[in-house]
């Protein structure tokens, strides 16, 4: 009498782990990779947003609202932009640290090589990127794409995003305008 078998032998399993294995250190790093990206791009609409509201700002009063450094509720830049000029302000990037705001003749307290002198009418949007922390750089008129990087590795989303009066001076490469 011929005994059916039921359940897998330790050899089918075995494989079948080995497979799910070598699928999963295929896929990981891509998927690692994508949500880096996605969060790069929405910090960046995020930015663009907020540079849209402040040029309106702008050219309804004349003049930047005043900011200096990480966003919060608790300033009258976001008191003057909320509600008119924009429905919900970002106040983090894509990452949960706060975008820094500098406007008027506090442009130039950013830190940025390059940029040492901004009137009334400037700003600048800051996200520090993935680790958080400053990126130094410096930004060249007489070449602004210099400052554009490639995002080929992992390391390349801890460079901070920069927008400058409504113009990326340092973005990732493809988003050049």
């Amino acid at each position: 009498m011929i005994k059916k078998r039921k359940g897998f032998t330790l050899l089918e399993m075995l494989v079948v782990v080995a497979i799910i294995g070598i699928l999963a250190a295929l896929f990981i790093p891509l998927i690692a990779g994508a949500m880096q990206k996605a969060k790069q791009k929405g910090t960046m609409q995020d930015m663009n947003t907020l540079a849209k509201a402040i040029t309106e700002y702008i050219t309804d009063h004349s003049v930047a609202p005043v900011q200096d450094g990480p966003l919060s509720m608790a300033t009258t830049f976001y008191s003057a932009l909320s509600g008119f000029y924009l429905k919900v302000m970002p106040q983090n990037d894509q990452w949960g640290t706060a975008l820094n705001v500098y406007c008027g003749t506090a442009v130039a307290g950013a830190n940025i090589g390059g940029i040492s002198s901004a009137g009334d009418d400037d700003f600048l949007i800051q996200s520090f990127g993935r680790d958080r922390s400053s990126t130094p750089f410096t930004y060249d008129p007489a070449s602004p794409g210099s400052a554009f990087f490639r995002v080929a590795a992992m390391s390349d989303f801890d460079q901070d995003l920069v927008n400058w009066n409504g113009t990326w001076i340092h973005a990732p490469r493809h988003f050049q305008q």
